[in-house]
């Protein structure tokens, strides 16, 4: 014997998330825990400290802006992992440092922290004018 499909209502249902009663599902890890932040966030974060260990040794970077882009914008053959930018008339001192490429170069949080700061170290030589090594003379040791 066949049973006949129910028709479709012509109106949906609405959906509830809430099936069980007990509440909206709360975030999984709270905000203070690392896991909670972005790739991208906690990029910044290795840039910054890096930005912070030169500025005690060079104060003059406290005038110098800092970025971090995803990728190049370069059709070059080789990919930067970073580049700086002299003072213009409009715009301060720029170093520019590439998440995506520095990413992808390293396995693990400590590689890349110390991958990021080697290209810290080295466009802010390259700026300078200096070696890496009188920029912080820990350069290539660690």
């Amino acid at each position: 014997m066949d049973s006949p499909v129910p028709p479709r209502p012509t109106e949906p249902r609405p959906r509830r998330r809430d099936r069980h009663g007990r509440g909206m599902r709360g975030p999984v890890a709270p905000p203070q825990v690392p896991l909670s932040t972005s790739r991208s966030e906690s990029f910044r974060d290795l840039v910054r400290d890096s930005v912070d260990r030169l500025e005690r040794r060079w104060p003059q970077l406290a005038e110098v802006e800092f970025l971090v882009m995803d990728v190049p914008t370069t059709q070059d053959e080789t990919v930067p992992l970073g580049s700086s930018h002299p003072a213009g008339k409009e715009h301060p001192a720029r170093i520019l440092v590439y998440r995506r490429p520095v990413e992808i170069r390293t396995k693990n949080r400590d590689e890349r922290a110390l991958l990021v700061h080697e290209v810290v170290v080295e466009q802010v030589a390259e700026l300078l004018g200096l070696a890496p090594e009188s920029v912080d003379p820990r350069y290539g040791q660690e």
